[in-house]
């Protein structure tokens, strides 16, 4: 049998809060599958520090083997789309945020969960197969943490960045959205606690992306157009399409800048029939369905963005940069599918100069994972990375609440 029956495959998995990511690929580098499944911990908490908290309270045992359980059905999908055998996978790796990256190794959390934050173990490690058991012959090697709040999602992130000058900002959203700045020297990292909106988390007709999600909405004329993840009817709205979704209403005026969900007679076009008596905007309606935002999922995107835009302006200005300094924005995670520049601004993410420097990395963990697999020095160039990346607390600082309340408008 020649070569070819046997690939060498390297297994790249992403631990997010609400879903779990995972590629295999060849020695190139050549993606031969990708899958992504639900965190299984959710039913003990919609967020990190709910988990973290049910840990603490006894339940870390219980949360590591769901995690688990997870993983392995992921790693069963992804070797069934390659059609090939757990043995070809040489290598694994994984990078979560330190709570996930906590509750893979069933460690205690109160590190982390507590003041001041300091996870004790940080480094890259090795997990044998006999006690992380996820469906591959191979230990799984998960990357290395910052701090209590900055995990080795966002250190892969980095790592699979090719090239990048002084005034480059890169932000991976998710539940927790970190953040970095290279100052030219070094990587100044820190986070903003986003809340799940982002992922359609805590969102009434939220769902993960996948067939059935709104992914886009446009504003034509005076109707929403609604474009959905593998055509058909719309089953709810994912993270982009809730972003885009809000960016139509702000746009079609039915959501003022405050964030207010106007009613019905403050509507002077034929948009308004988009508002229902209860103080909802339904979008969507067929016989099945009844798609509706609230003003509560309104103010859960509005929170989410605010402490994102709020998290990057202040980490710029403590960095002592000015916008016209910064030479790229790149965004990767929940909203990292590409999301049209015009649905950023309208919904004011980031300062309208930021934006036109804006560029999507779709699943940038996943692609700086790929590139420490497949890379001969991977392990060297990752400790070097780690030396320059230097965390810095935002969060619960006065200038932070200030900017944060700043933030929230559109």
């Amino acid at each position: 049998m020649s070569h070819n029956s046997f690939p060498e495959l390297f297994l790249a998995l992403d631990l997010g809060t609400t879903s779990l990511a995972g590629r295999l690929v060849d020695a190139s580098g050549g993606v031969l599958a990708e899958a992504q499944v639900a965190n299984p911990q959710h039913p003990l908490g919609m967020d990190i520090l709910a988990r973290m908290q049910k840990a603490y309270e006894g339940e870390g045992a219980r949360l590591q083997s769901l995690l688990i359980e997870g993983l392995r059905e992921l790693t069963a999908e992804l070797l069934t789309q390659a059609d090939c055998s757990s043995s070809a996978v040489l290598v694994a790796a994984a990078a979560g945020n330190p709570g996930v990256s906590y509750l893979l190794r069933n460690l205690p959390v109160e590190k982390i969960l507590f003041p001041p934050h300091r996870p004790r173990e940080c480094a890259l490690v090795s997990l044998p197969v006999d006690r992380i058991d996820i469906g591959v012959s191979v230990p799984l090697q998960l990357f290395p943490l910052v701090s209590g709040f900055v995990g080795g999602d966002l250190v892969a992130f980095l790592f699979g960045l090719d090239s990048f000058k002084p005034g480059t900002v890169c932000i991976d959203i998710g539940t927790n959205g970190e953040l970095a700045l290279w100052t030219g020297s070094r990587w100044l990292v820190s986070s903003a606690a986003a809340g799940p909106a982002f992922e359609a988390g805590n969102i009434d007709c939220g769902m993960s992306a996948g067939p059935g999600a709104v992914v886009d909405v446009r504003l034509l004329d005076d109707r929403l157009k609604l474009q959905v993840s593998g055509g058909g009817q719309p089953k709810g709205v994912c993270g982009s399409g809730l972003a885009a979704l809000i960016g139509a209403l702000v746009e079609g005026g039915l959501v003022d800048a405050g964030g207010r969900i106007l009613s019905p007679d403050e509507v002077d076009s034929n948009l308004s029939r988009y508002l229902d008596d209860e103080g909802n905007i339904c979008f969507y309606r067929d016989a099945k369905t009844d798609l509706r935002l609230t003003q509560s999922d309104l103010r859960n995107f509005q929170l989410a963005k605010g402490a994102l835009r709020a998290g990057v302006e202040v980490l710029l200005e403590r960095a002592g940069f000015n916008e016209n300094e910064i030479s790229a924005v790149f965004i990767s995670g929940a909203l990292g599918t590409a999301l049209p520049v015009e649905t950023l601004k309208k919904v004011a993410l980031l300062s309208a100069g930021m934006v036109d420097k804006t560029f999507f990395v779709p699943s940038g963990v996943l692609a700086g994972l790929t590139r420490y697999l497949i890379i001969p020095d991977g392990a060297e160039r990752l400790q070097n990375l780690m030396s320059t990346i230097q965390p810095f607390p935002l969060s619960g600082t006065p200038v932070f609440e200030e900017r944060f309340l700043t933030a929230l408008d559109f």
